[in-house]
């Protein structure tokens, strides 16, 4: 299984996928992306997102 953006998204699946590749639940990570975000300033846990989201391949390229 590659790592991928997940079609079960919220903004643009990054969560979802890192969750689906790990065998996670999407909801936990997803709180505790947001919680560590948070505690930690705000901007990093953005900055990695948003650096996610232009790494990670969409789910559809591996069919």
């Amino acid at each position: 299984m590659q790592l991928q953006r997940s079609k079960n998204r919220i903004i643009a699946g990054v969560c979802g996928g890192i969750a689906e590749y790990f065998g996670w639940d999407p909801a936990t990570l997803r709180i505790v992306y947001v919680l560590v975000s948070i505690f930690s300033a705000a901007f990093p846990g953005i900055l990695v997102y948003i650096i996610l989201w232009v790494v990670m391949p969409p789910a559809d390229s591996y069919s």
